[in-house]
């Protein structure tokens, strides 16, 4: 079977690689909405469970929707480092600004 062929045939199935991903992340985060409001847990445990759901559904969607497993591996992995420091830098300079942005008020 050459290339063309094979394209056509994965262009033609249905996606229920990503119709079962979109539902997990639908459920996964309906997950973590009940442990944050209604589980009633310790606020450790809460922040836990929550970080465990996140990279879950993190690895999940990288696997399932951004095909990490396809291309280059050096591209690939240059990219998720470039993302690992971005999302850092955001999540840092958030906590930071909500942390000590209100002292001069």
């Amino acid at each position: 079977m050459n290339e063309k062929e094979n394209i056509q045939e994965n262009h033609d199935r249905f996606p229920w690689k990503l119709v079962i991903g979109f539902v997990l992340s639908i459920v996964l985060t309906l997950l973590t909405l009940w442990v944050a409001f209604r589980s009633g847990f310790q606020d450790k445990m809460v922040l836990s469970l929550m970080l465990l759901l996140a990279f879950l559904q993190a690895g999940m969607q990288l696997v399932l929707f951004m095909h990490v497993r396809e291309g280059e591996g050096t591209v690939q992995v240059s990219n998720m480092v470039h993302a690992f420091f971005t999302a850092i830098i955001i999540v840092a300079g958030s906590v930071w600004v909500m942390s000590f942005g209100m002292h001069n008020h």
